[in-house]
């Protein structure tokens, strides 16, 4: 009986300490982030979408619209285009959306996804104490202003989290790459 408890507690021990180590940030990786936010020449490329799990989405789910491993608040984007680009002052994307809106639908629901083409306001990056970066700032689509904040990591990880006043907030999470 005592071999049973020691042997559990080895196993917790291991498994504690396996789940505290940090993985290593690698200095390459923290220079070509430094370079990328610097440069302002960045695209974002999404995995998932992450909409605001609201009583709706959850009856969309529970409908099955939206396909194997997808929850109501985790939506898989592999397969389908979506981009986030910045280019100096300048922005340009389309990202899907799934969510609720309040209003502002365009006369045919040509605007359902979020779009953006032409000037940033307010852009502001800060290094965050783990070597990320935090970016925000406001961008127009034809109808709308969003709120937009990005976290980046050193592993070149991201999260978009978008704002805005007549849709549910949602974000994404992806990879960024520099423009060539």
């Amino acid at each position: 009986m005592k071999f049973l408890y020691f042997f559990i507690g080895i196993i917790t021990i291991t498994m504690v300490s396996c789940k505290l180590q940090k993985p290593a940030i690698n200095q390459a990786d923290m220079e070509a982030l430094d370079a990328l936010v610097k440069n302002r020449q960045f695209r974002i490329e999404s995995d998932w979408a992450n909409p605001q799990a609201t009583s709706a989405m959850q009856q969309v789910a529970n409908s099955g619209l939206l396909g194997p491993g997808n929850t109501a608040n985790g939506i898989s984007l592999i397969g389908n285009q979506n981009f986030l680009t910045v280019s100096g002052d300048s922005i340009s994307s389309y990202l899907p959306y799934f969510g609720e809106r309040q209003m502002q639908v365009a006369y045919g629901g040509r605007d359902s996804g979020i779009e953006f083409s032409g000037a940033m306001k307010n852009y502001s990056a800060e290094k965050n104490k783990n070597n990320g970066y935090t970016i925000t700032f406001e961008a127009k689509s034809n109808s709308e202003n969003f709120n937009v904040y990005i976290q980046l990591a050193p592993n070149l990880n991201s999260t978009i989290r978008l704002n805005s006043a007549s849709r549910f907030p949602i974000s994404y999470s992806g990879t960024v790459v520099a423009i060539e």
